[in-house]
């Protein structure tokens, strides 16, 4: 029987404007598929007008500027309902979603759908329910006490794939969804029994742990910073746009 980790996966990734899932925007995003390791990956790619202007450092990591946006990019109420249709039809066929630091994109995707669509992300799941895997979560938790920072370039540095044009959203899931499989084949012994499902389950608490164990530290060290233990969607503030 093919483990999970051997068999198809898709990934999600986004570009944005910042860091504030609450109020930046996405401005570029893809979904890659893989059958199996090896095979071709079908990579679907979105291209976005924001309608706001993109700060400069955003411009900087991933080199989308608001001319290009504003002559190449589309408005975003279409494209964020075929990424949640698109997202709806992987979970119908129960096959995994990589999606590296899930609260960060899922959850800005779920705000720009209220925005644009006066629509949750949850509501595309209630049939088939969505099972992620966050190489960032699955990394901490499987090597915990291994130092260094746990960015995606770094997982790709540790696990030995190759990323190429990180900062591109379909470079990104690609390699997100490589280091899935490096890291499902490093730790099978941990991992080959466990499904998708149950795994989506267990690091929903592993990612409470870990945030609980950050914030400790935050703590400690007088870092006026809050770390949100929710995973892989943060639940809705009042005050979102």
């Amino acid at each position: 029987m093919t483990c999970w980790y051997e068999g198809p996966l898709a990934a999600f990734d986004t570009e944005t404007t910042g860091v504030d899932v609450e109020t930046d925007r996405i401005v570029s995003a893809a979904v890659v598929v893989q059958d199996a390791p090896g095979t071709r990956p079908r990579v679907t790619r979105w291209l976005v007008n924001p309608g706001v202007p993109v700060p400069e450092a955003a411009t900087a990591v991933h080199g989308l500027t608001d001319e290009h946006l504003q002559r190449n990019g589309r408005w975003p109420a279409p494209v964020m309902y075929e990424i949640a249709e698109e997202l709806a039809e992987h979970a119908a066929m129960h096959r995994p979603l990589v999606v590296m630091n899930a609260p960060f994109d899922l959850t800005l995707l779920d705000r720009e759908l209220r925005r644009h669509r006066a629509s949750a992300l949850d509501r595309w799941f209630e049939a088939s329910p969505l099972l992620v895997l966050d190489p960032r979560v699955l990394d901490k938790h499987l090597d915990r006490y291994r130092k260094g920072r746990r960015t995606l370039t770094d997982l790709c540095a540790h696990y030995e794939v190759t990323l190429e044009g990180a900062h591109d959203a379909g470079a990104d899931a690609l390699a997100s969804l490589e280091v899935v499989r490096a890291l499902g084949r490093r730790f099978a012994a941990r991992l080959e029994r466990l499904t998708p499902a149950e795994l989506h389950t267990l690091q929903t608490t592993w990612h409470a742990a870990q945030a609980r164990g950050l914030q400790a530290w935050f703590n400690r060290s007088g870092t006026p910073e809050t770390v949100n233990p929710d995973w892989p969607l943060r639940p809705e503030l009042p005050t979102a746009a």
